[in-house]
């Protein structure tokens, strides 16, 4: 007799879940743009609140679904939609000496994302060191970027600027995702203590 029991599939890889949270982290980031670039320097690369979004992302949702979040962002960003903050949109934004930083958000929601995952718990502590990780992989990106206009060591100093203003986001953020996790505990990120996985 052949056995008709439905098997259990595997997850796909967004299922209508995450595709949801994956938009509303996407148009959050786009929303962050409302408000305009700060330049300061002469690096071109101007202080924004929207790189806080690609953190937030990642502490939240964790690497898989941040990075969707974020991919989806510059993606519509990429086709022409001016979501960027100060309206900026298409593929100029990602070839002038800001390139870098924005593909580092990408690396940021994921690094932040997989720390968040893989540490015990989406705790304040955890998640601010997520947040630093993140903001560090997205210098560690968008710095050397930038030095091919400027010189490393002039773009390594010119990116000091954005250090205050960058450590009140990573703490904005942490504080932020940690509220969310104790609001809907378990059911918005995978966590060390094995309440979910990814």
């Amino acid at each position: 007799m052949i056995d008709t029991t439905p098997r259990p599939t595997s997850r796909s890889p967004l299922a209508a879940g995450d595709l949801a949270h994956t938009v509303v982290f996407a148009a959050f980031i786009a929303v962050l743009g409302i408000f305009p670039g700060i330049h300061m320097g002469g690096s071109g690369v101007p202080i924004v609140l929207q790189n806080a979004g690609p953190l937030l992302a990642g502490c939240v949702l964790g690497a898989r679904r941040g990075a969707a979040s974020v991919l989806l962002f510059l993606v519509l960003t990429a086709i022409g939609l001016p979501l960027l903050s100060g309206g900026r949109a298409g593929i100029a934004p990602f070839l002038g000496p800001g390139g870098g930083f924005l593909v580092g958000w990408l690396a940021s929601a994921a690094v932040a994302g997989l720390v968040a995952t893989r540490l015990r718990g989406p705790r304040l502590p955890v998640l601010l060191v997520a947040a630093v990780a993140g903001l560090l992989t997205d210098y560690a990106i968008g710095i050397p970027w930038l030095g091919v206009y400027t010189g490393l060591p002039a773009a390594a100093v010119q990116s000091l600027v954005f250090v205050p203003g960058d450590a009140v986001k990573v703490v904005a953020a942490a504080t932020i995702a940690a509220a969310a996790h104790r609001a809907l505990p378990g059911r918005l990120v995978a966590t060390g203590n094995g309440r979910r996985t990814e």
